[in-house]
């Protein structure tokens, strides 16, 4: 008898016959450890330099599509005209802090997000292959992509919500700011709001792992096709400029799916209004501004998500190859 053979009898053995729940435990155990298994730490810190990289470069885009996002034209707060016409207030009255507001929990947050993801991802489309020999279809890698999205956005809403409150302090005189920084805004949030506070937005958060499952999906469709056109691995490393037009194509077409989620997202976090729930957020938004509501700050947000996108696609993959030591 082979020592695999003597291994499942002693697990069967060590389970009582008839005893439902430690034959589902021991599958749960079994799966889950499947899982940790394919756990690539260096996947983490190919997302994570990414996602750090890009928003250290582009954050005062960022900052001009939230601030967009939350101007319905009914709150007492700065209008602006245009990308360029923000940018250049926001300078004028704050100076180069001004633009970079928010700056230290969106590098947390896109770090932690796109290391997590990227983590998340790789794992379960792993997992999800094990023992097959096909590649994973195109609803596979949208399924896989969705999971990783749930997973990290319950890890990291509450620093998307301390970055968007701290974004919206118009003020440029920090005695009359209500946040000094980034920790004193999640303790700040959890003092007076408790966790509800620092998980406000998270049910359009979960809407938008849409967002990220679309883009992931056509990613990859597109690197798989392009080297079946190449007649390359589906895997085979491409150029930097092939992974940047790749992810831009993705991202452009995920922003033109699902960007209305990020406007209700933003308006429920801004500590200038009070909304009930999504539902009045949509309802306030139709009444108010009509459909063009839930685009407001999509311009803005364009042109920072994919320069963004691209930096932290091409940051990944090559240093995820690098550390993986898959570099031919």
């Amino acid at each position: 008898m082979s020592p695999i053979s003597r291994q499942r009898q002693a697990v069967a053995a060590a389970i009582p016959i008839g005893s439902d729940h430690s034959v589902s435990t021991y599958s749960i155990t079994r799966n889950i450890q499947r899982f940790l298994s394919h756990i690539r730490y260096e996947n983490l810190v190919a997302g994570l330099s990414g996602g750090v990289i890009s928003t250290m470069v582009l954050h005062p885009l960022d900052l001009v599509k939230i601030r967009f996002a939350v101007s319905d034209g009914l709150s007492m707060r700065p209008q602006y005209d245009g990308v360029l016409h923000c940018l250049r207030s926001i300078w004028q009255v704050e100076g180069i802090r001004g633009l970079y507001q928010g700056v230290t929990p969106n590098i947390w947050g896109a770090g932690a997000s796109w290391g997590l993801y990227f983590l998340f991802y790789n794992a379960i489309k792993a997992y999800t292959q094990e023992g097959r020999s096909t590649e994973l279809t195109a609803v596979e890698h949208l399924m896989s992509a969705a999971e990783a999205g749930i997973l990290t956005l319950c890890l990291t809403n509450p620093v998307w919500v301390t970055k968007t409150r701290l974004v919206l302090q118009y003020n440029a005189d920090p005695d009359r700011k209500q946040y000094r920084g980034m920790f004193d805004a999640l303790v700040k949030i959890y003092q007076h709001e408790g966790i509800p506070g620092l998980y406000r937005g998270f049910l359009p958060g979960l809407v938008g792992t849409s967002h990220a499952a679309l883009q992931f999906m056509t990613y990859e469709a597109l690197k798989r096709d392009y080297n079946k056109y190449r007649k390359m691995p589906s895997d085979a490393m491409l150029s930097p400029w092939e992974y940047v037009a790749m992810a831009a194509v993705s991202k452009i077409f995920a922003v033109a799916t699902t960007y209305p989620y990020q406007v209700v997202r933003a308006r429920l976090q801004d500590q200038h209004n009070t909304y009930t729930g999504i539902a009045d957020v949509i309802s306030r938004t139709w009444s108010n501004e009509g459909a063009v509501g839930f685009y407001k700050g999509m311009v803005p947000n364009l042109i920072r998500v994919i320069p963004a996108c691209c930096i932290t696609f091409l940051v990944y993959e090559n240093i995820s190859r690098m550390l993986l030591g898959q570099c031919k």
